[in-house]
């Protein structure tokens, strides 16, 4: 495996709508060394990729008079929540939706209505298949299970499918340590600025990897450039963690001010990082060849 790694945020994303298998396949083609599903669970214990259970913004959902009913507000995770959730959906009324670009803005829209939201039998299908790894998050467990629908088992069975290297990804340290006593795989405890957790060491007890948010490893001063790196990766790797920052985006309105894409990617690999989620994952690779 190459270092560091390229995971391909939630595939080829910067390309075509994030999480389908179209956004996966590209992002295999173009090397990726992972391919990163985030897991939600439908009314029926299946477990679809989707960044998120609330799927107004990358779905036709809204547009479908069958589906206006289903239409609810809810708190997740202390945050109200207003549109569709996956939860109040079977697998097979989900396949019925067209996913549709999260950021059309940015990224147009070129390849909206063409593709159904894919199981995470599907994703873990398409990695063995092409002998790349699976680097899934599980989103709001705790919520899931609050409402009898956990993710984790389901998961792990869904991984026993492939016999490449896993990653498994989470917010919650309790998700994390309750996975830990069922799993041999490594475990990545997710943090950002908002979510903060700078005790490596005790992150150390139950996981094997840190994924911060790009800005905790290198911080943007107030006119959007980058300064010096902080502690965090020293730290990190002195208590024996892998470092993943999150996510390097190829779109001018995510880059540091004065930096292109390869840029900022070359200085963080330049920094001994152990991997990089991208949603470009081919400028991920390219970058990683020249820092090489």
């Amino acid at each position: 495996m190459p270092h560091p790694i390229v995971i391909a945020h939630r595939g080829a994303s910067a390309r075509r709508p994030e999480h389908t298998l179209a956004a996966y396949a590209l992002a295999i083609e173009v090397g990726a060394d992972f391919i990163e599903p985030d897991v939600v669970a439908t009314r029926d214990g299946r477990l679809v990729a989707r960044h998120e259970n609330e799927i107004s913004g990358t779905t036709d959902v809204a547009d479908r008079p069958e589906f206006a009913s289903r239409r609810a507000v809810k708190e997740i995770d202390g945050v109200t929540r207003d549109g569709w959730f996956t939860e109040d959906f079977s697998l097979a009324e989900l396949r019925t939706l067209r996913v549709r670009e999260r950021l059309p803005a940015l990224r147009g829209t070129a390849y909206d209505g063409r593709y159904v939201i894919p199981t995470v039998e599907e994703v873990v299908a398409l990695a063995a298949s092409a002998g790349v790894g699976v680097y899934p998050e599980t989103k709001h467990p705790s919520y899931f299970a609050s409402i009898g629908l956990p993710l984790e088992e389901p998961l792990l069975a869904a991984l026993e499918a492939t016999g490449g290297l896993i990653f498994i990804q989470s917010f919650e340290a309790g998700n994390l340590r309750a996975l830990r006593g069922r799993t041999a795989h490594p475990l990545v405890r997710l943090t950002s600025p908002s979510r903060p957790d700078d005790d490596m060491a005790d992150i150390a007890t139950y996981a094997d990897a840190v994924g911060p948010h790009k800005d905790q490893v290198i911080a943007r001063d107030e006119d959007g450039r980058l300064t010096g790196p902080t502690p965090l990766v020293e730290e990190a790797h002195a208590a024996g963690l892998l470092v993943h920052p999150w996510t390097f985006r190829p779109e001018p309105e995510f880059l540091p001010a004065g930096m292109d894409p390869a840029a900022e990617l070359a200085a963080f690999y330049a920094l001994g990082v152990d991997g990089v989620f991208a949603d470009d994952p081919a400028g991920a690779v390219a970058a990683r060849v020249l820092a090489s």
